[in-house]
């Protein structure tokens, strides 16, 4: 017999943990939908899903509109679920460490495969087990941590020498504007939708928000001359 089926015949009530999913790519060119098996996966494991946070920014900004809307609404107890570490943080591990202590400081906690969870365990440790614990716990999260950070400057290093090795050879032709959000943003902008709610709208980040509009309006500008 599982715990649950021992909760139900005692008549207790047995309230689901709240989960907040965070889901996130690093460009408008990418697609979400990859990720998404993870809301099923947590409903399977017993979570009610409060919210579902998609965003198109890279995980080295720290200024993401759906993740400062995510924390925004965690509640104490709640947990916030990604696919993995990266998808929440490609920080450099100062900024890394600060973004994992404002979402503990709402009371949540992270709930991300291969970072161990030690709070079960901690919760009725004392003394110095409970400090070598704490220690254990903190150094997984920072080595997970530092981990993303390292895969996202290995990747530009070797976007960066693919670069050059295509302007070398000529084959370099940029990367292509994705028009149908381009023109989403500008129908937005010109509805009167502010630069951050177009942003949380599109799934984009702010600053290419603002590239895009200021595209727009220099094109609008060229052509009444």
């Amino acid at each position: 017999m599982n715990q649950a089926n021992i909760h139900e015949q005692r008549g207790e009530v047995i309230h689901p943990k709240i989960a907040r999913i965070y889901l996130r790519v690093s460009t408008d060119e990418q697609d979400l939908r990859r990720q998404e098996r993870i809301i099923e996966d947590a409903r399977a494991a017993g979570c009610y899903v409060a919210a579902v946070y998609r965003e198109k920014a890279s995980g080295a900004r720290s200024d993401r509109p759906e993740l400062t809307r995510m924390i925004a609404d965690l509640q104490p107890g709640e947990l916030v679920i990604a696919e993995k570490m990266d998808r929440i943080s490609r920080l450099p591990l100062g900024e890394a460490d600060r973004l994992v202590q404002t979402i503990r400081q709402r009371g949540a906690k992270l709930a991300v495969p291969g970072l161990v969870d030690l709070s079960e365990i901690l919760a009725d440790a004392t003394g110095v087990t409970r400090v070598v614990l704490e220690s254990m716990q903190e150094m997984l999260l920072r080595l997970s941590l530092q981990m993303a950070r390292e895969d996202y400057e290995d990747r530009r290093e070797r976007q960066k020498q693919g670069i050059e090795q295509a302007k070398a050879s000529g084959r370099y032709r940029g990367r292509k504007p994705n028009l149908k959000v381009h023109e989403r943003i500008v129908a937005l902008r010109i509805g009167g939708t502010s630069i951050l709610e177009t942003a949380r709208l599109v799934g984009c980040s702010a600053s290419h928000v603002k590239k895009v509009w200021l595209n727009h309006a220099s094109r609008a500008e060229n052509k009444n001359i």
